[in-house]
């Protein structure tokens, strides 16, 4: 599978803490979309990344692979959609790493969670290239 054939969007939120570097934060949340085009907007105490570029989709979908959590991303996508997006958590340490953790609750990432809105007109086509197991 190469680049994804649907329009799409990500919306990447973490808070920032009084104690934290801002550009730390922005580099976690750039870890998940790799070096996709993006928008970085610094909101009162949080950093809010958007990219609709194909490849922080193919990023994601290899994270989701390699780290052997797509039935549970795809699980937590399902249970999160609402409309047109569905939701995950992510754990911020783990992205700062370069590495993609999923979390259940806000408490499973002590700095908080970043979180992860994925927007489309074809959510279920999304949820399921993202999570889909090779055939």
């Amino acid at each position: 599978m190469s680049q994804p054939d649907f329009r799409a969007k990500i919306v990447l939120e973490a808070s920032v803490s009084p104690s934290e570097d801002p550009s730390r934060v922005a580099k976690a949340l750039e870890s998940v979309i790799g070096e996709a085009r993006n928008e970085l907007h610094e909101v009162r105490n949080s950093i809010r990344m958007i990219t609709e570029d194909g490849s922080a989709f193919v990023r994601l979908r290899d994270q989701l692979r390699d780290r052997h959590v797509r039935s549970a991303a795809r699980k937590q996508m399902l249970l999160n959609t609402s409309g047109r997006s569905t939701s995950l958590m992510l754990n911020r340490q783990a992205a700062a790493a370069g590495v993609i953790a999923l979390c259940g609750s806000p408490d499973e990432s002590p700095l908080g969670p970043i979180h992860m809105r994925i927007e489309s007109d074809r959510l279920g086509s999304v949820v399921d290239w993202l999570t889909a197991y090779p055939g």
